[in-house]
């Protein structure tokens, strides 16, 4: 996972090194080279730093809204309930990521390999970095 964090999230000019933790909607957080901590979250198609040191996160872990956030209890259990349980390698996603009107709801959700994921966020994250809020866009997806 770490090759493909790297690839689709190059343009943000890290070094993933290693996963500390991921998620059932394939949220991940991962250090760096400069030991620095990420997150991906693709339902918001977002990665960004969360903490600059190891007791920075660790500290940032605790915290109860990042907990909840990171859990994302009720939501699982509304995919679980839908999708059924995950496969090898699959992780629950929004087929439409909220950042461009996605609901979290049950007719929203659905399944993909994590590889795809990680790869489809970045992809998608790049095509948007520079647009402002309520800018009309066009997307491209890869085949």
């Amino acid at each position: 996972m770490i090759t493909e964090i790297n690839k689709a999230w190059n343009w943000k000019e890290f070094n993933a090194t290693e996963i500390i933790r991921t998620n059932e909607f394939g949220n991940v957080v991962f250090k760096t080279n400069k030991n620095e901590y990420w997150r991906v979250c693709p339902e918001e198609i977002s990665c960004e730093k969360i903490a600059e040191s190891e007791s920075e996160f660790v500290r940032i872990s605790t915290d109860i809204e990042f907990i909840e956030d990171w859990e994302m209890t009720n939501l699982v259990n509304i995919a679980k309930s839908e999708l059924g349980e995950l496969k090898e390698n699959e992780k629950y996603c929004l087929k439409m990521p909220a950042v461009i009107g996605g609901e979290y709801e049950k007719s929203n959700l659905g399944k993909i390999n994590f590889s795809e994921l990680i790869s489809i966020c970045g992809d998608l994250g790049f095509q948007m970095k520079d647009l402002k809020d309520g800018q009309k866009i066009k997307l491209m997806t890869k085949n």
